[in-house]
């Protein structure tokens, strides 16, 4: 059975920092591209960044809202995926999700988390 766990967040302070971590089972990690979507209240979700599969370098990518405050990271070991969010601001606040994309026997897989509340307010 697939399983996404997300966990890490929380509320912070414009400013700090946060740290999501999405563990996975259930499917062949490496093989498949990691990623953090966030919806905000009364908007779409909106993809955050991605990880490339392993087998395909592991290559970053970033919406430009996050570029250099965001790094997503992965630890084929443990299974899971991390965000580390820095300089982190109001407009941040959304519940995270975690994704998983891939591809078995030429059928697309896609995975979702349960989602994980982040809050950036003073």
């Amino acid at each position: 059975q697939v399983q996404l766990v997300e966990s890490g967040g929380g509320l912070v302070q414009p400013g700090g920092s946060l740290r999501l971590s999405c563990a996975a089972s259930g499917f062949t990690f490496s093989s498949y591209a990691m990623s953090w979507y966030r919806q905000a209240p009364g908007k779409e979700r909106e993809w955050v960044a991605t990880v490339t599969a392993t087998t395909a370098g592991a290559n970053t990518n970033y919406v430009d809202s996050v570029k250099g405050r965001f790094t997503i990271s992965r630890d084929n070991a443990k299974n899971t995926v991390y965000l580390q969010m820095n300089s982190l601001k109001p407009e941040d606040t959304a519940v995270y999700y975690c994704n998983a994309l891939g591809r078995v026997l030429m059928t697309t897989r896609n995975y979702w988390g349960q989602g994980t509340q982040v809050t950036v307010s003073s």
